[in-house]
């Protein structure tokens, strides 16, 4: 399936199933999944990044453990709003993930995620070595909850 625009997306993922949200690393994929309401995005265990074949592969085994029925993946935009390299990574891994899963895609603008996870990590006194852990799971929570919240403004 394409990457849709978020009312093609809110279409095509049937409400009562969980949504999945996705933050692209170098080195790792920070997964957050929500809650069959589609209220609450929870963050899961981050998955290492190894070779894209093999990430494709664990992230589809991930997103059928947890049932779900759309990926929104971090957009890494520039803060003028402009697309840079991390962002064209993104794009082809999206791209190159579409032949592995059906699912239908949203690309979510998320500029300053990783700070508003830092800081969540922080205010929760989380160690330094504990949040290097988690950071990316947190930022793609944030980012879920981010477009959770979009779709539910959407449906009302």
């Amino acid at each position: 399936m394409p990457i849709l625009a978020i009312d093609e997306f809110a279409a095509n993922v049937p409400e009562g199933a969980t949504i999945a949200g996705i933050d692209l690393g170098t080195k790792t994929i920070g997964l957050a999944v929500s809650d069959l309401g589609q209220g609450f995005a929870t963050p899961r265990k981050v998955i290492r990044r190894v070779k894209f074949t093999i990430d494709a592969k664990t992230l589809l085994a991930a997103l059928d453990s947890d049932r779900v029925a759309g990926i929104v993946t971090g957009l890494p935009l520039n803060m003028d709003g402009s697309e840079g390299p991390r962002a064209q990574s993104t794009r082809a891994f999206v791209r190159n993930y579409a032949q592995f899963d059906p699912r239908p895609v949203l690309l979510w603008d998320e500029r300053l995620s990783t700070v508003a996870a830092e800081r969540g990590l922080l205010e929760a006194d989380v160690s330094r070595r504990k949040r290097a852990e988690r950071i990316d799971s947190a930022a793609a929570a944030f980012i879920l909850q981010g477009a959770l919240d979009r779709l539910s403004s959407l449906r009302a």
